[in-house]
């Protein structure tokens, strides 16, 4: 799998974690690739802004020393976790196309389960609504498919609500995250 290149900075902690002994900076960041949740160590007299985006590739970083791991859910910070979801929140909004075009080609996993019924909220009734109206003809944003499947959940916060779960690693199956 091709490694992450770049990390959006979702917080800082300058003095570590706060019931760890261990008293080294530590910065919680998500790769902007394959939305890897990942702890980085930053390097020494290095200030790190929340939402910057560091350099996590090969060669020379300059503000990032190293990677120590993937972050764990249940590390998250507070601000981590507000930031996480102004990061996914922009995600939808400048890559509407991807998802929109997800939802165009979505298909079914097995004879009992369809990709859209992965969708928190959407049922059977869902599903076979949205089916049948992309039969007709594609949907061309978020808005088109308000307008066209009345019936239909917010799919910009169900989509938005299924990243989630897939970043914090609460999936067994992965629509959006590889």
């Amino acid at each position: 799998m091709e490694k992450e290149e770049n990390a959006i900075v979702l917080d800082y902690l300058p003095y570590g974690y706060p019931l760890e002994k261990k008293m080294m900076p530590v910065v919680q960041a998500i790769g902007t690739k394959h939305f890897s949740l990942l702890q980085l160590i930053p390097r020494r007299e290095v200030k790190v802004d929340i939402g910057e985006e560091v350099y996590i590739g090969e060669g020379k970083r300059d503000k990032i020393y190293y990677i120590q791991g993937r972050l764990q859910e249940n590390k998250l910070t507070e601000t981590a976790k507000i930031h996480l979801n102004n990061f996914i929140d922009q995600q939808l909004t400048n890559n509407e196309p991807t998802f929109v075009d997800f939802l165009n080609k979505a298909i079914p996993i097995n004879t009992r389960l369809h990709q859209l019924e992965l969708l928190p909220g959407f049922g059977k009734k869902h599903t076979e609504a949205l089916l049948k109206e992309r039969e007709k003809k594609p949907f061309e944003s978020f808005e088109d498919i308000k307008r066209r499947v009345s019936s239909l959940p917010d799919i910009k916060k169900a989509i938005e609500k299924r990243l989630l779960e897939e970043i914090t690693g609460k999936e067994r199956y992965s629509l959006f995250i590889k």
